[in-house]
């Protein structure tokens, strides 16, 4: 979020042409970063030098060191460039097959940063005690996987770490000879050696550096660095690390979020590369960013997935400083470089084999993304700003005049008072625990943004208790508080490295006061928390951020953690929100900045868009980036956060966020007001449909979270994912499927629409979600998939069933989520080409956290049809059974009639829809008994070749309850 239109800024008046519009001297290129140009003109020399480059960098083979139990090995590593200097080397296996690797400076003058997989691991990894280590002549290697068939090889000279599949080269760590860590030295390290050359008068003195061929002959920006109008004092000189990762079978790359582009990665190398600079991840303040381009956002998730059809491959890159990739492709695979400003080298390496087994182990690493609470995954309205108590009354009562469910009302940072976070406006907001008492009087929730800068003021409670408690960010001299500029004006910001700080944020968030200190009492234990400016944004500060040589807690600068800092504000925001009420209830945070990890709290969303075309587009590609990143709880603002689009656009954008993670309506300050119920008709009924569409499918979307909390599997899946061995679909970005449901979605995002194109990997028919026209599987079975027309005309959202899914939806409108928990289900059934099919429910109080206690119901939903086609005497079966007594909780005690199920044994499913029903039935009977009212609607069976519409068969009322066993036997 950044300033208005006009706005009076740091005592200049900018117009709105130099306030909206992405501008790119505020951020650095590579060639402006001087540990960035040390790294490629490294690449380049590599490049020139050919066969002839060889790395610095070996093993010393008598160093070898086993661990007793040969879980790890550890070595000394020598660079032939700085005999003088040593490095250690840790290497470890996982019990599921993933190799850690470590390199540090060891006995130098200083310490690297290394806590970088501290914030990110949820816990220290499990190591593997079979893993026997064989040690020759030029290499250690070992063995492993239930097959034996991955092993890994680290050779010793040069250093070189690869890891091999069935013999197959799948990842290698300095192939190209790339790998350099700047160690620490003194000014009067660097100075050249010089050697004196004739004799008498003709005697001169020579330089020489025996160095040059590997770091270059110059000092380029070791000691400081100048960039616009700002230096940065390098205290610690040069400390960077350079590595290159090549995949050498594997041509599609995903993953690095955060950036605006592509999901399968362009180039930034070569002679077609798709762009000069870098891959950046380093957390910025970036407003109405580009729609294609390699600028880092607001995140930072050194996680990349490389894929082809025979098998997907990770690296985690544990490192918190600045960091830049160039990505380049060879006829076979894909040659990336990673230079980051400081920190260690420690690379995990993701064996796979699938996508969903590299969701599974990086999960195992950085945590799952906890169940959210179920009012979440609603409508969420909201604006840069609700000016009062009685604008938010105000939304609130329009948007129920005209029936259109919501869930969350949010309040930008105007309902402060001078942006002093927690601190109400009286003038505009002087009843604020009333207004949150009417909005949760509908079971709704209140969100409100707490920034992390707060407005140097002793009369500010939270700033002073911050200030004396010493856990505000420092200068480069280390003593004192920071002081920068942000939306109050004088700001300071809170260090949350400092463990000082956490329980003292614990205490604001209270809604009484604890021991005398000052807590949050205005306001309640429902409030979800808005953590924005995070990365953190400074606007009187280079990049708009924090200066590099700040200092944090431990005496670190701020250059080695910075892409961590906003994760550890959402963290302990969560953390508190924990700790607001007894018994707990599942906080709702979202946050703009992420760094690994930052999935298990909460949500995130893309940042300050436009609302253009171009922009609703790539926020598809962005969520689906984020997603492979670990961090699936996510979404664009609806609209564009800038601008004021036209009706058409407002609509197709409301149909993506129907279908994203999270759903959420934003707007800035000078854009005007767009709530749905503003626009004319039929726009209004559109937008009105589309909300509700949303809400009948919130079963579909929390089945989709509880995979995703147990898994790590994203919620929206790229076609890669599902189908891992279609090579037409590992580049196709524009499409999805929502969790397991068998829903394939292709939003809209393009003007004057009136039919898209789907790609279908599976030789699978599939059923349109609204009309139930059928797209047959082939024939015959292609190399590839194909591609089928859907209609597509404003307001209609191509939304395809694959066959063999079931899905469950509740049908009965209402003004927000809770509101449902008693209604009834409907129960798509799409059949498959065969005649089968199956879906799964997941129910729970979607509050607290009895779930974990086996408070829940899981229920598997199955279809089959009895074999020979369709004909006299056949019958389909159609059940219900208890998905979590089949062995789906086994980390949970988990009992049949828990308190949960109990209380939801009168929700019953009031109607069956089943698609591909090609022949009238005779009988529709209910576990072996009662008969059912039913409705055949002809049309073509599941098992055409021809395209039409199905034969749609509706179940009226079966009397099952959802929470139940039972069978529909459905005879023809």
């Amino acid at each position: 979020m950044r300033p208005p239109a006009i706005l009076v800024f740091l005592g200049v008046l900018l117009p709105a042409s130099q306030i909206l519009a992405f501008k790119a001297n505020d951020f650095k290129t590579c060639a402006q970063s001087g540990f960035c140009r040390r790294g490629r003109a490294l690449s380049a020399r590599a490049l020139a030098a050919g066969s002839s480059w060889r790395s610095p960098y070996s093993i010393d083979p008598s160093s070898i060191l086993l661990a007793p139990d040969q879980a790890s090995f550890t070595a000394s590593v020598k660079s032939a460039l700085y005999p003088e200097v040593n490095f250690g080397l840790d290497v470890r296996l996982h019990d599921d097959g993933v190799v850690r690797v470590r390199m540090d400076e060891t006995g130098g003058l200083r310490k690297r940063y290394d806590e970088a997989a501290n914030w990110a691991l949820v816990a220290p990894p499990r190591i593997s005690r079979d893993i026997v280590w064989k040690v020759g002549k030029g290499a250690v290697h070992a063995v492993y996987g239930e097959k034996k068939n991955i092993e890994v090889v680290i050779e010793f000279d040069p250093l070189r770490v690869t890891l091999l599949r069935d013999g197959v080269e799948q990842v290698v760590l300095n192939d190209r000879g790339l790998l350099h860590m700047e160690h620490f030295r003194t000014k009067d390290d660097t100075k050249p050696v010089t050697i004196q050359d004739g004799e008498g008068e003709a005697q001169t003195t020579l330089q020489l550096n025996n160095r040059a061929w590997f770091e270059g002959e110059e000092q380029d920006a070791w000691w400081e660095e100048t960039w616009s109008s700002w230096t940065d004092s390098k205290p610690k000189g040069p400390e960077s690390l350079s590595l290159d990762v090549t995949f050498p079978n594997h041509r599609h790359v995903y993953g690095i979020p955060q950036h605006a582009t592509n999901l399968s990665l362009p180039t930034t190398t070569g002679p077609d590369a798709g762009y000069t600079d870098p891959y950046r991840l380093y957390n910025s303040d970036v407003f109405e960013y580009l729609v294609s381009s390699p600028v880092s956002l607001y995140g930072s998730v050194p996680l990349m997935h490389a894929h082809n059809a025979k098998s997907t491959v990770s690296i985690f890159n544990a490192v918190g400083s600045d960091t830049w990739i160039d990505v380049g492709r060879t006829e076979t695979g894909t040659e990336t470089h990673w230079i980051s400003e400081s920190g260690i080298l420690d690379v995990f390496l993701l064996p796979g084999p699938t996508p969903t087994d590299i969701f599974a182990q990086y999960t195992r690493l950085t945590g799952a993304a906890p169940l959210p609470a179920h009012w979440a995954l609603g409508y969420h309205q909201c604006r840069w700003n609700y000016v009062s108590s009685d604008d938010v009354r105000s939304v609130q009562k329009r948007l129920d005049n005209e029936n259109m469910p919501v869930d969350a009302f949010w309040l930008d940072i105007e309902y402060s008072e001078g942006h002093k976070y927690f601190i109400w406006d009286k003038k505009n907001f002087p009843d604020p625990v009333e207004m949150i008492k009417d909005v949760e009087a509908l079971e709704r929730r209140m969100v409100i943004i707490v920034d992390p800068h707060f407005k140097r003021d002793s009369s500010y409670a939270v700033y002073k208790a911050a200030s004396e408690l010493d856990t505000l960010v420092k200068p480069k001299s280390g003593s004192g508080e920071y002081e920068g500029w942000c939306w109050p004006g004088s700001s300071s910001w809170i260090d949350f490295f400092n463990p000082k700080s956490w329980d003292m944020w614990v205490s604001f968030f209270k809604t009484k006061s604890v021991e005398g200190r000052w807590s949050w009492i205005e306001s309640t234990e429902n409030v979800g928390i808005w953590n924005d400016m995070n990365e953190p944004s400074v606007f009187n500060g280079p990049e708009i951020s924090m200066p590099r040589d700040n200092v944090h807690y431990g005496g670190w600068e701020h250059r080695d953690v910075h892409n961590i800092n906003g994760m550890l504000f959402a963290n302990q925001t969560y953390n508190a929100l924990m700790h607001r009420s007894d018994p707990p209830k599942r906080p709702f945070v979202l946050t703009r900045s992420f760094y690994a990890g930052s999935q298990r709290f909460g949500a995130m969303w893309t940042g300050d868009n436009v609302g253009t075309w171009e922009h609703m587009a790539v926020g598809i590609k962005m969520v689906l980036a984020n997603g492979l990143g670990g961090f699936g709880f996510g979404g664009s603002d609806v609209g564009g956060f800038f601008g004021n689009p036209d009706p058409e656009m407002l609509v197709r954008w409301y149909g993506v966020g129907a279908f994203s993670p999270f759903f959420r309506a934003h707007a800035h300050i000078d854009s005007k007001r767009r709530e749905p119920y503003l626009l004319d008709e039929p726009y209004k009924s559109m937008l009105r449909d589309i909300l509700r569409l949303r809400y009948t499918m919130l079963p579909v979307w929390y089945m989709a979270f509880k995979e995703m909390s147990a898994t790590g599997i994203p919620i929206l899946r790229p076609q890669y994912v599902v189908f891992p061995g279609d090579s037409e679909g590992f580049a196709v970005d524009d499409q999805f499927y929502v969790g397991s449901s068998g829903l394939l979605v292709k939003p809209v995002t393009t003007r004057g629409a009136t039919s898209a194109s789907v790609y279908l990997s599976d030789p699978q028919i599939y059923y349109n979600y609204f009309t139930s026209h059928a797209y047959p599987a082939p024939a015959k079975r292609a190399a590839h998939g194909r591609t089928v027309t859907v209609p597509a005309a404003l307001p209609q959202i191509p939304v395809l069933i694959q066959g063999g899914s079931i899905v469950p939806t509740r049908e009965r409108p209402r003004r927000s989520s809770a509101l449902m928990r008693n209604d009834p289900f409907t129960l798509r059934v799409a059949l498959s080409s065969d005649g089968s099919a199956t879906g799964e429910v997941y129910l729970d109080d979607g509050e607290g956290y009895g779930y974990t206690s086996g408070e829940f119901v899981w229920r598997q939903f199955g279809a089959e049809t009895k074999k020979g086609g369709w004909g006299k005497g056949e019958e389909l079966k159609i059940w219900s059974k208890d998905q979590a007594m089949q062995g789906g909780s086994n980390d949970v005690v988990y009992k049949p009639a828990n308190a949960f199920a109990e209380s939801v044994l009168g929700v019953r499913v009031e109607r069956v829809i089943v698609l591909g029903v090609g022949l009238r039935p005779t009988v529709v009977s209910v576990n072996g008994a009662s008969t059912v009212e039913w409705e055949w609607q002809g049309g073509i069976g599941y098992g055409a070749t021809t395209e039409s519409r199905a034969g749609v068969l509706v179940i009226r009322d079966p009397a099952v309850g959802i929470a139940s066993d039972w069978q529909i036997a459905v005879v023809f």
